[in-house]
């Protein structure tokens, strides 16, 4: 299933961010001729209700989306590497810290907490990366730092601590390689969350402003003619669907080896 699944996300991403030079239609003409017309050998996924083409919107929709996905998640996933990983090294003081800021985080539903931050400010796509970043570090930067108490327990890591070794250095050849599974697979769920968290918010009128496009944008536009036209909110759905799937399959086969990795390890 994970390598049709790889095959699924290939084809998104390159439908989004290739798909313009091959369909070439443009995503933001007005044809008051081709108002909600269904798929057609002339548009392919119909028209919405402004006579727009809902394939092109889709592949520049696609853009935004999956820019955002990759962007939030990559950040999210390296504060929280960088936070838990220094929490599990230095422990004490700052392990204690760690604990009361990832409490308050957690105090706030995510959701409710990025409609609260992002009613404050225009929404962009680099204010979205950002806000939906640091609303969703908190659980990677827990699996870390778990993962560095039982590293940090490791002998030889305190003999590097005896031998007066660079804490950095010890972090970054001896942590890192340890880390990094667990990086990937909080990177590829945090790209199937992101894209849903802009979505929702896109949904809700508070995501992407016009005249950028994002997939969550496009399936708010259909809400109000889901009922006679169908492909509007159908397409963009779909387009959702299939990454969040696949992503999610993909995140099961890498905490697949990864724990293959960690019983050998330990055998």
């Amino acid at each position: 299933m994970y390598k049709l699944s790889l095959v699924v996300l290939a084809f998104v991403f390159f439908f989004s961010f290739f798909g313009a030079y091959f369909y070439q239609l443009n995503p933001y003409e007005l044809d008051g001729t081709a108002i909600l017309e269904a798929p057609s050998f002339e548009h392919l996924c119909g028209t919405d209700r402004l006579g727009r083409d809902m394939l092109a919107r889709l592949i520049e929709g696609g853009k935004v989306s999956l820019s955002i996905g990759v962007g939030s998640a990559f950040l999210a996933s390296l504060l929280g590497l960088i936070i838990g990983a220094t929490a599990g090294y230095f422990r004490g003081i700052v392990d204690k810290s760690f604990v009361v800021i990832v409490d308050l985080f957690l105090t706030f539903p995510t959701f409710f907490l990025l409609l609260a931050l992002v009613s404050y400010v225009n929404a962009s796509v680099w204010v979205l990366i950002f806000i939906i970043s640091i609303t969703g570090w908190m659980t990677t930067a827990r699996l870390i730092r778990s993962e560095s108490f039982a590293i940090t327990s490791q002998p030889y890591i305190k003999i590097l601590g005896i031998a007066n070794v660079s804490k950095i250095k010890i972090i970054m050849k001896y942590y890192a390689p340890l880390l990094a599974p667990i990086y990937f697979v909080s990177f590829t769920f945090g790209v199937g969350g992101a894209i849903l968290s802009e979505s929702g918010l896109s949904f809700l009128g508070l995501g992407i402003v016009a005249p950028q496009m994002s997939w969550g944008t496009i399936l708010s536009g259909g809400k109000d003619v889901i009922e006679i036209a169908w492909w509007v909110t159908f397409f963009p759905g779909l387009m959702i669907f299939l990454v969040t799937f696949s992503l999610i399959n993909i995140s099961n086969k890498l905490q697949e080896l990864t724990n293959k990795k960690e019983m050998r390890h330990e055998g």
